[in-house]
């Protein structure tokens, strides 16, 4: 990353001529009406569907995310059909839009940072401030984190940000299909060699018996990990967390390869494109839209009958959740980003629409401010709901802080210029203090 790397002087000019850029010093906050208003109202749309996808794994045992049978609570009709519908709508689809606009927001702040003469340094900074925060959270918090992800991912991503966006946006999409093809073929080889009996009588011994004593091992460790967060202080479950580590890099690794940086990729090239300023067809994206939204749902809710008909089978249901759930859960991506691209600019006029804009803006303190409110209900030495919450009652958990954080979003707002870890991030990054309040 050359210092030399400015944006080129005409189109920095064009830039500011156009106001795509303030006129305003370097290291100064960005006016509100510098804002691109469909990244924070679908901003705050993801956060929220986020929280939907993530509170089984905050109220009991991470696999039961996954695979209901691990519910602390045990299951009932009723949580497998709510499983059934959130791998169908809800799964992968908020995080999957979250990270595309996580890269379209790293093109977006090196265009401004160019635009006043900074360079990818600034920006590989930020990342590594990213990190830490992500680091933080993943083993004082919640083990479900992304942000660490997207540091190391975004890091990688800097050095694409020079490409032609269309080269960005294959190279995107053939990372995408690559790591949905892999971890399909190695999911349904777990799959076969355990389930498909003339493939299982080929598995040498040792390597039978460890397949037949999954499902045991994964229930002997879930109960052990709910009688940590029931009955252990909070230093008990950081010190289970720290142990985790191993289970951090293969997340980089195989998450990352096989969908974060592709999704990152695509989400710099589709800003660069002008998806988001309004330079595609709203005919053509609504096709697109709700045809992937329908298709994507569709296939997804007829792959996840596969396992729900049939017992939740631990390898089938990690096959369908993990293998062949891949493809319909982009097309709904991709079909979602594009609706929401579409009526973003109506929707985000509205009363309703204003918070979800605000609850966009402050994306990272919702997030990670989630996490720790999950954190005082759930936690034996808080509230002390781990494990104790179906399915279907967790969703009342999610109804609440749906309601606080679209409220709480646009109060703050109104008094202050950002988000409190907004401000920090950006403090940080910078090295110097900004004005919060207004």
């Amino acid at each position: 990353m050359s210092e030399n790397e400015n944006i080129p002087a005409a189109v920095a000019a064009e830039m500011y001529a156009t106001g795509e850029v303030a006129h305003t010093p370097d290291q100064q906050p960005v006016a509100a009406a510098d804002r691109i208003v469909t990244l924070d109202f679908i901003r705050g749309i993801a956060v929220l569907g986020i929280l939907f996808a993530n509170i089984t794994a905050f109220g009991h045992p991470f696999m039961a995310y996954f695979w209901p049978p691990a519910l602390a609570t045990g299951t009932t009709p009723a949580d497998e059909a709510v499983w059934l519908f959130q791998f169908a709508v809800i799964d992968g689809k908020f995080r999957g839009l979250f990270t595309l606009l996580f890269g379209a927001g790293i093109y977006l702040f090196m265009e401004r940072a160019w635009a006043r003469g900074a360079t990818r340094w600034l920006q590989f900074r930020r990342l590594i401030i990213l990190m830490l925060f992500g680091l933080s959270h993943y083993f004082l918090i919640w083990g479900g984190d992304i942000l660490t992800l997207y540091s190391v991912w975004g890091m990688v991503a800097l050095l694409t940000l020079k490409w032609q966006p269309k080269t960005q946006l294959k190279v995107g999409i053939g990372v995408l299909a690559v790591g949905t093809l892999l971890m399909t073929v190695l999911m349904g080889m777990n799959y076969a060699a355990a389930e498909i009996p003339a493939v299982n009588a080929q598995v040498p011994e040792e390597a039978r018996a460890q397949l037949e004593g999954t499902e045991e091992k994964i229930l002997t460790d879930s109960k052990q990990v709910t009688a940590i967060y029931q009955d252990g202080s909070y230093a008990d479950v950081v010190e289970r967390q720290l142990g985790e580590w191993g289970q951090l890099v293969q997340e980089l690794i195989f998450a990352g390869m096989g969908e974060t940086f592709g999704l990152i990729l695509i989400g710099s090239a589709l800003y660069r494109l002008g998806m988001f300023h309004g330079q595609f067809s709203e005919a053509k994206l609504r096709r697109w839209g709700w045809s992937g939204v329908i298709v994507g749902v569709v296939l997804s809710l007829l792959a996840g009958l596969w396992p729900y008909t049939t017992g939740f089978s631990f390898f089938t249901t990690m096959f369908v959740f993990n293998g062949l759930g891949g493809v319909p859960h982009l097309m709904t991506v991709f079909g979602l980003l594009s609706l929401f691209v579409v009526y973003a600019p109506v929707a985000s006029q509205s009363a309703i629409g204003q918070r979800f804009v605000a609850a966009g803006r402050m994306a990272f303190t919702n997030y990670l401010g989630t996490s720790i409110l999950m954190m005082f209900v759930f936690h034996g030495w808080a509230f002390g709901l781990f494990g104790r919450l179906s399915r279907v009652e967790l969703f009342g958990v999610v109804l609440v802080t749906w309601v606080l954080m679209l409220f709480w979003s646009k109060a703050w707002l109104a008094r202050f210029r950002y988000g409190p870890l907004e401000w920090l991030w950006r403090c940080l990054t910078y090295g110097k203090l900004f004005p919060l309040k207004r």
